[in-house]
């Protein structure tokens, strides 16, 4: 794997072909291991990967194209030199694209990233990620590949789109700790019915209300601002918790100064973006151990890098 500088000098140098291709050896991957419920393992149950509780853990928020907190965030952490000495993922909570000048960039790196270490990076599926009837705006990365590639730039975004619908969307770790971009989905009454919430949209809310919810100080839900998905409240958290058996819930989707803490500490979002149009005064991510015992989101809160 070459180094940090050099695969950032190459994601503005990519000519569409190459692109192109490595978008499309990334989707076969996907695509694989959904098909055969494996990344090496790793065991994938639809759209739910296990993750084991043991080695370290590097969380990433949204990116929204900002590529030098992208860079900054790998370089901190040395996730690069450290993956093939220890046990150690790199997990991405999804909104990498659109809102930012550098949204190709920093997917040509996290599909790099993806192409060399498939166990080791884990690319959960966003809100800018999601199913074509639940649109999303700005989404200016159409914008964006049109102006570097010109006429090409279709084929490339329609390979995209097809890769989005094979991202998984959820992470669980046994008794400990549960990862997606958005919130809980409310009607859920298993693991099953979250791993499988793709194959239910849109009959179902479950895959909508993964990607769009968020946690509000409040009981029940109502109807998110947003335009999809709902705000939801510390009993719905409590109860989906308690179901699927895991103690905190680890999100992104909703700008803040790096952390945000909800529910008596049962839910942390945490936003690895900086800058405009979210202006917030720094970004986060997160380092855990997986084999400790689990932390809440305040715990987990004192262990945010910021930046």
């Amino acid at each position: 794997m070459r180094n940090l500088e050099e695969l950032k000098r190459e994601a503005f140098l990519a000519e569409d072909e190459e692109l192109y291709e490595l978008i499309k050896a990334v989707n076969k991957t996907l695509h694989r291991q959904r098909i055969i419920q494996r990344i090496n393992n790793l065991k994938i149950e639809g759209g739910l990967i296990h993750l084991p509780p043991e080695g370290i853990a590097i969380i990433v928020g949204d990116l929204h194209g900002d590529l030098e907190s992208l860079v900054s965030i790998l370089k901190e952490s040395r996730f690069i030199k450290r993956v093939n000495k220890e046990k150690i993922f790199i997990v991405f909570l999804g909104d990498y694209g659109d809102r930012g000048e550098n949204s190709i960039e920093v997917y040509y790196i996290i599909l790099t990233l993806k192409s060399v270490y498939r166990e080791n990076v884990i690319l959960l599926r966003g809100n800018h990620e999601g199913p074509k009837d639940l649109g999303v705006s700005p989404h200016d990365l159409p914008y964006f590949l049109r102006k570097r590639y010109g006429e090409k730039w279709e084929r490339i975004y329609v390979n995209l789109r097809e890769l989005f619908d094979f991202l998984p969307y959820s992470i669980i770790v046994k008794d400990k700790y549960l990862m997606l971009h958005g919130g809980l989905p409310e009607d859920i009454s298993s693991i099953h019915d979250l791993s499988y919430a793709y194959q239910n949209h849109p009959v179902k809310k479950d895959l909508e209300e993964i990607l769009w919810n968020d946690p509000a100080e409040i009981e029940g839900s109502y109807p998110s601002p947003r335009g999809a998905g709902k705000i939801f409240g510390k009993d719905i958290t409590m109860k989906i918790l308690n179901k699927l058996n895991v103690k905190t819930l680890i999100r992104s989707h909703q700008p803040c100064d790096g952390i945000l803490i909800n529910h008596e500490g049962k839910v942390l979002t945490l936003f690895s973006r900086k800058g405009p149009p979210y202006y917030n005064s720094c970004a986060a991510y997160l380092e855990i151990d997986l084999s400790e015992e689990a932390k809440s989101a305040y715990q987990l809160a004192k262990k945010a890098c910021k930046f």
